[in-house]
């Protein structure tokens, strides 16, 4: 067997590779009033991941157009006056079953996620709404899903009973022969000193009492050995997760933001994003992103739309 180190981009090529039989999603795309998101909405489009209805002012999403050198004029474009009626008609599209995702475009993220959890009008469903990149890292052989380094900021001890629960779909919905779950801390101990440590033992024993299915769960465990077979060896750690988890979830907002851009911006990660717990899959893009992690992006919400995450009941205790 070759020692060689896979093609860049590898794990996300294999991604996309697994929509090709799959035909493709009707997704709203957000005020996509930029080239960038236009132009990632149109790339996915040309690709056959989805069929995207644009929402937002006609004008500028013609003149984004312009800029982007793509050809709209078979895309249907749902005409709003500005960013906020964007969101909400864009949401109200998915509540009206014209379109099973959801894509940020040019507007912020706190303008779609207010029309997303809105009570009466959002996309709610049973489930706390978590964010999960997918991230293809070199030299590393299949890709790591981090949660939560976006969405919720300090979540509670419930709050990361869903947020596990929906990476631990995502895992599956990607093709994942198993999902090896490590919650992350500073340290591999309980300590009653570090919040984390302690719901981190929480959540492995709500595992083992079947309010969190489908994975293998450890923690607390650091960074290192839960990725690095022979630092977990070193600290003696034997479980199925300790040095091969593909699965990562994080304390909190700050801790998955530093990690997941430390991995971007240092060891060359390509980034793919995906929000789970609502009605359907919701792509939240940035401006720099590539066009092949916003295809990644796009994939993946493909696969969860497929596999009907959001038709998945929280587990009850």
């Amino acid at each position: 067997m070759s020692d060689a180190p896979a093609p860049p981009h590898a794990q996300y090529r294999r991604l996309l590779a697994a929509c090709d039989a799959l035909p493709p999603l009707a997704m709203a795309v957000a005020h996509p009033c930029d080239a960038p998101s236009l132009g990632g909405a149109m790339a996915a489009a040309r690709a056959g991941l989805v069929l995207p209805v644009l929402v937002g002012p006609r004008a500028r999403i013609e003149a984004a157009a312009r800029e982007a050198g793509c050809d709209i004029s078979g895309v249907e474009v749902v005409d709003t006056p500005h960013s906020h009626a964007s969101a909400a008609r864009a949401v109200e599209l998915v509540r009206e079953g014209c379109a099973g995702a959801l894509m940020k475009g040019s507007l912020h993220t706190d303008e779609l996620m207010g029309a997303v959890v809105a009570r009466e009008t959002g996309l709610r469903t049973e489930r706390r709404i978590s964010h999960c990149f997918v991230m293809a890292v070199p030299g590393h052989e299949e890709p790591l899903v981090l949660t939560d380094a976006a969405v919720n900021i300090a979540p509670t001890l419930e709050d990361k009973v869903d947020i596990v629960q929906n990476a631990i779909d995502l895992a599956h919905a990607l093709g994942f022969a198993e999902a090896r779950v490590a919650i992350l801390s500073a340290m591999e101990t309980v300590n009653p000193k570090l919040p984390s440590t302690i719901e981190a033992a929480a959540l492995c024993k709500m595992a083992d009492r079947g309010q969190i299915v489908g994975g293998l769960i450890d923690g607390p465990l650091a960074l290192d050995n839960a990725i690095d077979p022979e630092a977990a060896a070193i600290k003696k750690i034997a479980s199925p997760v300790a040095g091969r988890a593909n699965v990562l979830v994080v304390p909190d907002l700050e801790a998955g933001n530093m990690l997941a851009k430390s991995l971007s911006f240092l060891a060359g990660a390509d980034c793919a994003g995906i929000v789970l717990g609502a009605r359907v899959p919701i792509v939240l893009t940035s401006r720099a992103d590539s066009e092949l992690a916003r295809l990644a992006s796009c994939c993946v919400a493909v696969l969860v739309a497929r596999a009907g995450l959001r038709k998945v009941a929280r587990p009850q205790s």
